[in-house]
């Protein structure tokens, strides 16, 4: 029917073999869709929870997003997302750290992994927004 639509979604790292993303790519649209950090959900979302920790965390990742979309190897594509931050209707430092060394950092290690002073780099910043 005319009013169906079917919406697959694929981060960019996601890919992994070149020809099955080239065929995805003559059969169907693609549109970027880019982390939400200053879209109006995120915002008010974030300052219902109201943690300075949370803050501060976030400016970092967004600091570290504007490294990664300038890396050539990377791109906009390889950005971190606001879903990391998103679920929690009480904000603890604990999963902050959860987060960051479970989710955020494990992805950087593949990213830079013949970079090691850049993923160290932003081990310290991250922790130190902790």
């Amino acid at each position: 029917p005319k009013n169906l639509y079917i919406i697959g979604m694929m981060n960019t790292a996601d890919r992994s073999l070149a020809m099955i993303d080239y065929a995805l790519r003559r059969r169907f649209s693609f549109i970027e869709i880019n982390p939400g950090f200053d879209s109006a959900g995120f915002i008010a979302y974030q300052n219902g929870l109201n943690d300075r920790t949370l803050n501060n965390l976030v400016a970092k990742v967004q600091d570290l997003n504007r490294e990664i979309s300038a890396d050539p190897s990377l791109g906009t594509g390889f950005c971190i997302g606001h879903s990391y931050f998103c679920g929690q209707e009480v904000c603890t430092d604990e999963w902050l750290r959860s987060v960051v060394d479970f989710d955020i950092l494990p992805m950087l290690s593949e990213y830079w992994f013949d970079e090691k002073a850049k993923r160290q780099k932003w081990e310290s910043a991250l922790h130190g927004a902790l």
